[in-house]
This record gives C-alpha cells, sequence and structure tokens, in this order.
C-alpha cells in the first residue's frame, strides 16, 4: 500500500501542477474565465498552500480534510461544468474533474497512516533502548540521553516542511524549555550531512540525532516501509522513513506521553508538551 502511496503523490504533486499551468494559458488564450476559472479554483489553492509550506516552513499542522479547499474544489467543478454547457471547452470540466478527485485522494487517503498504537511506546513502561548518532559522529544510547525530563521528536527528515515548522516551534521555545531543565532530542533517517545541517542553522542546544537505517524506528514500531515520496531518493533518502511520533519521558526514562499522529498534517502544538511536564511536576512553571 505505501509503495502506491509513495507514487500517488508525486505524480498528483507534478499533475496538479501542470492541469494548473494549463488552465492559466488556457484562461490567458480564450477569454474563458468561467471554465478555465474553475480548473484553477480546482488547483490554484492548493499549489499555493503547498509552495507556501516550502517557502515559509511556519506551518507546522494543517486541518485534517481541507473543508475549505474542498469547497473551493466542487466549486470550480461546477463553475467548469457551467462553462461547458455554456459553450466552453469540454477538457475544462474534466480537467477539474481530475484535479478534484486526485485532491481528494490525496486528502483523505495519503495523509492517514491507517497507522495502530505502537505496543512499545505505551504509557508507563520504560522507552526501549536504541542507538543514534549524534552531529560529532558519535552513536549514542537513548539509555544516557534520559537523565533529564525528555521531548523525543521523530520527524521524517529535512525535505519534510511540516517537519521543519514543528522543530523551528519548538526552537522559538528553546529559553524556557532549558530553564525547565527538560532534554529536546530530534531524530531522523536522513543522511548524516542533513542532521549537522539541521543543527547550524538552528543553533540551539538540542540533541540533534541520525536514525541511521531507520532501526531507531523499527524498535519503536513507527517505521513507515515505503513512506518516501517517489524520487526523494534522488536526494539521499532511503524508501523507508518515520511516522511523525513525539514522545515525552521522564528521568528514568518513563514514557509519560506520546503523540502518534494517524495524519501527517494534524501534528500536537507545542504548549501541550509544556502542559504534560508540568502535570507531571517534571519542570518548574515559568
Amino acid at each position: 500500500m505505501n509503495i502506491l502511496k509513495s507514487i500517488f503523490v508525486t505524480m498528483y504533486m507534478m499533475s496538479a501542477m501542470l492541469i494548473m499551468v494549463f488552465a492559466a494559458w488556457s484562461l490567458w488564450k480564450t477569454g474563458d474565465y468561467l471554465s478555465w476559472g474553475g480548473v484553477l479554483l480546482v488547483t490554484a489553492p492548493f499549489m499555493m498552500l503547498l509552495g507556501w509550506l516550502m517557502i515559509s516552513t511556519s506551518i507546522a499542522r494543517t486541518s485534517e480534510r481541507f473543508p475549505v479547499l474542498n469547497g473551493l474544489g466542487v466549486l470550480g467543478v461546477a463553475l467548469a461544468s457551467w462553462g461547458y454547457f455554456q459553450g466552453g471547452s469540454a477538457n475544462a470540466p474534466i480537467l477539474a474533474l481530475i484535479g478534484w478527485g486526485g485532491f481528494l485522494i490525496y486528502a483523505y487517503w495519503y495523509s492517514s497512516f491507517g497507522r495502530e498504537p505502537s505496543q512499545q511506546l505505551k504509557v508507563g513502561q520504560k522507552l526501549p533502548e536504541f542507538k543514534t548518532k549524534n552531529t560529532q559522529g558519535d552513536v549514542v544510547s537513548s539509555a544516557l540521553l534520559t537523565d533529564k525530563p525528555a521531548i523525543w521528536m521523530f520527524y521524517r527528515g529535512a525535505w519534510c516542511p511540516l517537519c521543519m515548522a514543528q522543530i523551528k516551534e519548538l526552537v522559538e521555545q528553546y529559553k524556557e524549555l532549558q530553564a525547565m531543565g527538560v532534554r529536546v532530542a530530534l531524530v531522523a533517517p536522513q543522511p548524516h550531512q542533513n542532521t549537522i545541517g539541521l543543527a547550524k542553522k538552528f543553533g540551539v542546544e538540542f540533541d540533534f540525532l541520525t536514525d541511521e537505517g531507520n532501526q531507531a524506528a523499527r524498535i519503536l514500531g513507527i517505521a513507515n516501509p515505503q513512506g518516501l515520496p517517489m524520487g526523494m531518493q534522488m536526494l539521499g533518502y532511503d524508501s523507508e522513513t518515520v511516522l511523525p511520533t513525539v514522545i515525552i519521558t521522564d528521568t528514568n526514562g518513563i514514557i509519560l506521553w506520546a503523540h502518534e499522529t494517524d495524519n501527517y498534517r494534524v501534528r500536537p502544538e507545542p504548549d501541550v508538551f509544556l502542559t504534560v511536564l508540568r502535570e507531571n511536576q517534571l519542570a518548574a512553571a515559568v
């Protein structure tokens, strides 16, 4: 199933972009604002949102099913169809339906993992030991990083804009987390140079760690085989990635809280982490 998703998301993004460009060109050439404007209404809003996510890295989450974009899709298909019945191009409603259909598949099928809660991440049990590589190139056991309350964030890699935005949110809370004595460990199965680059970019005393071979994710039951969008392998990433997961542990490595999202676009707010720590009296309120 994952291999189909990997292929679909790449093909959908490319197709939606091509449909949008073709619709804009057709509108300019024919002046048929009704038909081709409808096609643009189906494809352009999502492409613009995607572009903004890639450029800004400031949006860490979206709504689960994009109700506004869904509404625009329905309206776009209706306008393109109306335009056809008014003498417009027959291609417009067809392309509008293709664009909207692809979006629905993306929003309702691709975005959801269908994951089951990991049996390794039950609240109250000890975090299983695993090994990662730090920015100095040393292999570090997770057991050595549980000497203080810790937030463990497993993210897909530097290629994922929502992951980068989520890390950015934590960085913005760096001083508060530091004052609380909380360790933040950021773990990804990506080329090690990417991990080093992120550590330099953000410049905070978080533990930026590389999960080589996705071994840690496998131990924790959060590996995502064939989860990488097709084509990203050319950037050095493995096809197997990790399901976005956040874990909070106490000073003994006991799991206090775990968030295993079933939709990669739906992620917890950073204030939730602080609330969990305070409720467990692991950090002083500041």
